[in-house]
């Protein structure tokens, strides 16, 4: 595999590119017209644009990547994750064109696209699921009939898509027709697909995900989970390796679970199996997500190991260089999504001009982003600016270094999640460990940001941003080995660095 395309654009399509520069691979980038300039195109080899801002007219045109493979010698496709990252049907058109797609096959898409596939596939191999149905229907009347059998309080869910679209929450039973209606409009409107399922709810959930890896030649291996519990209209905004709540036991019996949705599927390469874990640590499969995920560098921090390099080895035909065994986890990882949005103006996109960017950098910090000072932040697409991500040997100190990143991390122009995530990082409630996905609804509105800050945090936010940039440089330049004090500009210089 000599040259890459990367279907993708922003933090993630760097991300990629990093490695596989790093992997004597060449790079090839696609883009909008509202992406000319971004810093993905600048860094590929080879940079070729795909049409208007909007991304059915971009970023979601596969037939035209697949001839811009074509036409170029590209030998290889990454995805990322979003636009085309899980649609089986480009990911097909790819591998008939003589392209290897570096992710899983259309058929493992396809079966794990669809949450009732995905239940039926999985409870033959048994692995846990929340009671419910394991089948797709459209009549409300049908659905009102197994809702009495199942019970209530329960979640009527899209069968087709995810991001919280198709779902409703239901109480009492002289509520389910309407709210079923609204399920099966908002899933058509959504996917395409108006059938839904319906299952038990499970109250005051945590969103546990465990990372796979799976060869070509019968080799898997899970990477450990992820704790994505805080979030924002089903999104995650927080997220953490390892779960601050497991026991190696359960760690080990999710983990084998997980390895089991890998058989049921015949999954290669890298995915994701998300969990519910209820107040008892009881776990049910929730879905799968055939791509790598935004929180993936979590992980790569507890384990050592470079994902997109493990994706393009398996994608290779290589077999998997370790077995499970040999996996153990390094210390505590947190990543916060920095997303450009107002968290007082319940969490709504707010573009505009990077007026100032400025990133943390040091050791055991990680900015994965695709922006820089000046340039604006489209309103094509997700808001996310990038992804702030640390690591430490233990929790309390990987929460405090978060803290210390965010009050470093300078953002003027736009408002951003950044306050926010710091609110997250000091309230008692996600410190302990004892918190679940309603986090926000219990703890948070737009009197929060500041209340919790200790009065050093106070005193450390009241110094100019400018001054605050000189002293924190200093000290990390000092602390840091030689090649760090080597970049000329106050950010994470990706060109230059590896990892931080």
């Amino acid at each position: 595999m000599k040259k890459v395309l990367v279907a993708n654009r922003g933090e993630i399509a760097l991300r990629i590119m990093r490695t596989l520069q790093r992997m004597g691979i060449k790079t090839v980038a696609v883009y909008s017209e509202a992406d000319v300039h971004a810093l993905h195109v600048r860094f590929a080899d080879e940079a070729y644009c795909l049409g208007a801002a909007p991304s059915n007219q971009s970023y979601l045109r596969g037939d035209a990547i697949i001839e811009l493979c074509l036409k170029h010698n590209v030998d290889g496709l990454h995805p990322g994750y979003g636009f085309l990252a899980e649609n089986a049907d480009f990911c097909r058109k790819v591998n008939q064109a003589g392209i290897t797609f570096i992710g899983p096959s259309p058929e493992a898409m396809e079966q794990m696209g669809s949450k009732i596939a995905a239940k039926t596939a999985v409870k033959a191999f048994g692995v846990p699921l929340v009671p419910g149905i394991d089948y797709a229907l459209s009549d409300v009347n049908e659905g009102l009939k197994i809702a009495q059998e199942i019970g209530f309080p329960l979640l009527i869910k899209a069968s087709a898509g995810g991001g919280g679209k198709g779902m409703r929450t239901v109480e009492r039973i002289e509520d389910f027709a309407e709210q079923m209606n609204l399920a099966v409009g908002e899933a058509t409107s959504a996917f395409g697909d108006g059938s839904v399922f319906i299952e038990r709810l499970v109250r005051n959930p945590r969103h546990i995900e465990v990372q796979v890896l799976a060869d070509h030649h019968g080799n898997a291996v899970y990477l450990f989970e992820r704790e994505c519990s805080v979030q924002r209209r089903h999104q995650k905004v927080v997220e953490e390796a390892p779960s601050s709540v497991f026991t190696p036991e359960i760690r080990q019996k999710m983990g084998e679970a997980a390895i089991n949705v890998v058989r049921a599927s015949n999954y290669t390469n890298a995915g994701t199996v998300e969990f519910l874990v209820d107040n008892e640590l009881n776990f049910y499969f929730l879905e799968m997500n055939t791509r790598l995920q935004v929180e993936h560098p979590v992980t790569e921090y507890i384990t050592g190991l470079d994902l997109v390099e493990e994706q393009v080895r398996i994608a290779r035909g290589e077999k998997l260089p370790f077995t499970q065994q040999d996996l153990k986890i390094n210390g505590h990882a947190i990543e916060i999504r920095v997303c450009a949005e107002d968290p007082n103006n319940n969490f709504l996109p707010d573009v505009g001009t990077l007026n100032r960017y400025l990133e943390p950098i040091g050791k055991g910090i990680r900015v994965d982003s695709g922006f820089e000072e000046g340039m604006e932040i489209p309103i094509y697409y997700d808001p996310m600016i990038a992804k702030l991500i640390v690591h430490a040997p233990t929790r309390l100190e990987a929460i405090q270094k978060m803290i210390e990143a965010i009050n470093v991390y300078e953002i003027v122009g736009i408002e951003t999640t950044l306050d926010f995530c710091r609110f997250v990082m000091g309230h008692e409630a996600f410190r302990s460990g004892n918190f679940d996905t309603g986090f926000i609804g219990k703890y948070f509105d737009k009197n929060s940001l500041n209340q919790n800050l200790t009065d050093e945090e106070s005193g450390i936010t009241a110094i100019t941003a400018q001054k605050l940039w000189e002293i924190y440089r200093q000290q990390q330049r000092d602390a840091l080995p030689k090649v760090y004090s080597e970049i000329s500009e106050p950010m994470s210089d990706w060109r230059k660095i590896r990892t931080l």
